[in-house]
């Protein structure tokens, strides 16, 4: 088994981050920078930034933002929103990411997941799904921010971005966005049972418990949490320890690396 990250998701909006339910009703939890600072002495694996402005505006990104966050950032840092061509995936970066997340026009260019993964590879590209249920068993995929029915089956869509080159899945259950109810794990399961890259879990970890629970019983290569951080005492240190109790592998901690090792 690889080892499993556990990656707090940064949603950007007008200088702020906010953090809602369901992908509505936002709530401001504060600027980017100071939470990404926090961020490099809390043990993350890696960072997820979004900026959920973009999406269907036609304006890139701001790249000169990205470049001051990507300063402080000590850890990989995913970067997204309104990503449309080749030339902003460069810019990006340059300014300091390590990886982009493509949702929208991954449907509308699919071409552009290839292109991103010939030009700068397979690790750039995180292929992001928001998804809906729709009946037992079943989900579809939504673009613009989840306001856009895709007419595209979850799994089907999932095995179509591996072929085309993403080296791992983001995958957001929308109804479970904010809850903190837990995963949903069938449709976790569904999909790292139908490819082979990477998934990471998105939407509905309100404890430990929850993440554990996305490895174990659904098969979740990653862990992305947000309002377990913003809004609980729980840590990502925290979620680190967990995972090791459960016997799952995860990377090693500040804290427990031996000196010289």
């Amino acid at each position: 088994m690889l080892k499993v990250r556990v990656i707090p998701t940064l949603l950007w909006k007008n200088f702020g981050l906010v953090k809602g339910i369901g992908f509505d009703s936002w709530r401001r939890v504060g600027p980017v920078l100071p939470a990404i600072k926090v961020y490099n002495q809390r043990e993350v694996d890696e960072l997820v930034l979004v900026d959920i402005t973009l999406c269907g505006t036609g304006e890139a990104p701001d790249y000169e933002s990205v470049a001051d966050f990507g300063q402080d950032c000590f850890v990989p840092l995913a970067v997204g929103g309104g990503i449309v061509d080749i030339d902003q995936v460069r810019r990006l970066l340059r300014a300091g990411a390590d990886k982009v997340t493509v949702n929208t026009a991954a449907y509308e260019t699919p071409g552009l997941i290839g292109d991103i993964a010939t030009r700068f590879g397979v690790q750039c590209v995180v292929a992001s799904i928001d998804v809906r249920r729709e009946g037992e068993g079943k989900w579809q995929a939504y673009s613009n921010a989840g306001s856009v029915p895709t007419g595209r089956t979850v799994v089907e869509w999932a095995r179509e971005l591996e072929d085309r080159g993403a080296g791992e899945i983001l995958l957001t259950s929308i109804e479970r966005d904010g809850t903190m109810e837990g995963y949903d794990l069938p449709l976790i399961e569904a999909v790292a049972s139908a490819v082979k890259i990477p998934v990471i879990a998105s939407g509905g970890a309100g404890n430990y418990r929850h993440m554990v629970e996305a490895v174990i019983e659904a098969g979740a290569s990653a862990v992305a949490a947000a309002s377990i951080f913003h809004y609980t005492e729980q840590t990502p240190a925290g979620a680190k320890a967990a995972l090791a109790e459960a016997g799952i592998p995860i990377r090693q901690t500040f804290a427990t690396t031996a000196p010289g090792a």
